[in-house]
């Protein structure tokens, strides 16, 4: 019986080494989970039970459970490596075949799919719809897009303007005081922001702002330097807007004359003013033509609630619009949430996707596949799927990897240990042998 009990120690102490010598192989593993060796004693049994006197006969290798505490995450500068700081695996398809990792050392592969660092399987996320908004709920293979992002033409630009009260009043009524944009006494201040239209052509629109009374300002507007209709300003005079505010500076209304003229004259009031006749093109050798472009649909809407008439500069804050001319991608960044961001030489920033992370109730029921990679099993249980930092999940780390958990110091340690527990049972077996000769000698 001895011999048995000490050919269980030899066997139990060799699976220890072989843990802990496949833990320090991999301390320079992304990713990689660190192994224990568990073990448990044994008893002979009969179908009344062991007894109180019954000897054990040895020991049996219970189970080697690995360890998923937090690595260290270190920085690598490769935007497309990434940790995760917290719960999660990456999830991982080869063909709808899934499979879980934390080696977050991934690439794109020809097609610009995102692959994992041997170009096998693509990593699982969610898409967006046409208008960039992410589609949760459906795992997808991510795509990086380099394609060229659309123009999108303006419909709406929107500032903080202050309107100084104690500006001189332009009597336009007199015949050189009327609105000229090539005079600067015809106006009192100017402002230019640029807009697109639906090809992506850039045009300057330019607000002439005139105080015509007290509480009143007239606003002229000229898209690169004509009528919004295509139109010559000194031949068919702009249609100005007026503003009205009340004792304490504040907008009470912009109204703008329709057109055509109305018999009697009515106008529109709002907060806003509205160009819905633009035309975009441009004056060559004097002669406005088309440019094959059209505006917006929806016409150019400018909110002026903003707008104030305080004493203290005429001045405005950078002006914001939604147009943006053609773009190409310059570059990628991820946020903690997974969301993959793609920056355009327009400076405009779309989401094309967003990454999906696994939990599972019984980690230690994953079964590892190499790779550094796990399978579910019934043990672990099905995998939730969401987004980073929902839940329990953790956040991602880009330009970052994941250490592995493994402790050299306590492996070194546990390797000696593993060697003096082989020795000793070794010397079991030994001693055994001696006391059998011992007994044959007395035959």
């Amino acid at each position: 019986m001895s011999f048995n009990i000490g050919l269980s120690g030899l066997f139990a102490a060799n699976k220890q080494l072989d843990v802990t010598g496949n833990n320090i192989a991999n301390v320079a593993t992304t990713g990689f989970k660190s192994s224990r060796a568990e073990f448990e004693d044994v008893y002979s049994a009969t179908r009344l039970g062991t007894g109180s006197k019954t000897v054990g006969n040895g020991v049996r290798l219970a189970n080697v459970s690995q360890q998923f505490t937090q690595g260290d995450v270190s920085n690598t500068g490769n935007v497309l490596d990434m940790g995760i700081q917290g719960n999660g695996f990456f999830v991982l398809s080869d063909n709808g075949s899934l499979t879980y990792t934390r080696s977050g050392t991934f690439k794109t592969d020809k097609d610009g799919y995102v692959t994992n660092s041997d170009g096998t399987s693509r990593l699982q996320g969610y898409g967006v719809d046409s208008s960039g908004k992410i589609v949760n709920g459906v795992l997808t293979d991510l795509r990086i897009d380099t394609s060229n992002l659309a123009p999108k033409s303006t419909s709406n630009v929107s500032s903080t303007i202050n309107l100084n009260s104690t500006s001189p009043v332009i009597d336009q009524a007199v015949a050189t005081n009327k609105f000229d944009p090539s005079k600067t006494g015809t106006f009192t201040k100017s402002f230019s922001t640029p807009i697109f239209d639906t090809q992506g052509n850039q045009h300057s629109m330019d607000q002439y702002m005139v105080k015509t009374g007290a509480n009143t300002w007239d606003t002229y507007t000229l898209i690169d330097g004509r009528n919004p209709d295509g139109s010559d300003p000194t031949v068919t005079a702009p249609v100005a807007s007026t503003m009205s505010f009340d004792a304490t500076g504040k907008l009470t209304s912009v109204s703008t004359p329709v057109t055509p003229p109305t018999t009697p004259p009515t106008s529109v009031i709002s907060s806003d003013l509205k160009i819905t006749n633009w035309t975009p093109g441009s004056v060559t050798n004097g002669v406005w033509t088309g440019n094959g472009a059209a505006a917006d649909p929806a016409g150019l809407t400018i909110a002026m609630a903003n707008t104030t008439q305080f004493n203290a500069d005429t001045a405005r804050s950078i002006p914001s619009q939604n147009g943006y001319a053609t773009g190409q991608i310059t570059n990628l960044t991820i946020d903690g949430s997974g969301v993959l961001l793609a920056n355009f030489s327009n400076n405009q920033t779309k989401p094309i996707g967003q990454i999906s992370l696994a939990s599972f109730t019984n980690e230690q029921g994953l079964q590892p596949v190499g790779g550094t990679s796990w399978k579910e099993t019934y043990t672990s249980g099905i995998p939730g799927y969401d987004a980073p930092q929902t839940g329990t999940l953790g956040s991602i780390v880009s330009n970052s990897l994941e250490q592995s958990n493994v402790n050299l110091t306590n492996e070194l340690v546990d390797l000696i240990k593993g060697q003096s527990n082989y020795q000793a049972n070794a010397k079991t077996i030994s001693t055994e042998s001696t006391i059998m000769q011992t007994i044959i000698q007395m035959a």
